[in-house]
């Protein structure tokens, strides 16, 4: 019988490869990535069944990169594993496509009960976390008002930028041309309706788009 395909994804290296150390005996762990952008690279090329991501990832950060992912790959299983209880973040990580919610501090063996219900097509969120998850989830399900939305290439943009990078760094990273980082730059702000850097980056870290 194959082994289940697993892809651990932490800015962390001590806690990617101590996930790997727990994990290896009973899944085929095919890769340990630390930034985002190599998370989308490496989930084209390795094929995995199921990914294990961070929330807090530069570059890309693991929700955008789920996101991203589950849109190429809908058959993917993504697991977020975090230090956040707050209720929103959780429920936008299954909006974002996770099937499984667990915190890191979690004993080893949460982390294999949630790789055997998400694996099994059953959701996931840990005992620890309270219910205010659940009615953040139903409450965005049922709409109301919402905070105004970037578009992902301007999520991209706006966690590239609040992490310090120059424009041209931006452009390099995206593939794109300077004209078009600082348009997207011009049209982020006129849709936020902020005017400084310092503004952009306060988003940023309300919207857990960089993590502090």
């Amino acid at each position: 019988m194959r082994k289940t395909r697993i892809l651990l994804a932490d800015d962390h290296k001590l806690v990617a490869d101590a996930l790997k150390s727990l994990l290896e005996s009973r899944y085929d762990v095919v890769g340990t990535v630390t930034d985002g952008r190599t998370l989308l690279e490496a989930a084209g090329r390795l094929k995995p069944d199921l990914i294990i991501v961070d929330v807090g990832m530069p570059q890309l950060n693991g929700l955008d990169a789920a996101r991203q992912i589950k849109r190429l790959s809908p058959g993917v299983k993504i697991i977020i594993v975090t230090m956040n209880e707050d209720a929103s973040l959780v429920a936008e990580a299954f909006r974002a496509g996770a099937s499984g919610y667990l915190l890191k501090y979690a004993a080893s063996q949460e982390l294999l009960t949630a790789i055997e219900e998400v694996q099994k097509g059953a959701s996931y969120l840990s005992p620890r976390i309270t219910g205010g998850a659940v009615n953040a989830l139903l409450q965005g399900r049922e709409g109301g008002s919402q905070p105004k939305e970037l578009t992902p290439r301007q999520r991209e943009v706006v966690q590239l930028l609040a992490e310090g990078r120059s424009m041209k760094e931006i452009a390099d990273i995206l593939k794109i041309s300077l004209r078009t980082v600082a348009a997207h730059k011009y049209r982020i702000m006129e849709v936020l309706e902020i005017k400084t850097n310092a503004e952009l980056y306060r988003y940023a870290v309300r919207r857990r788009i960089v993590s502090v």
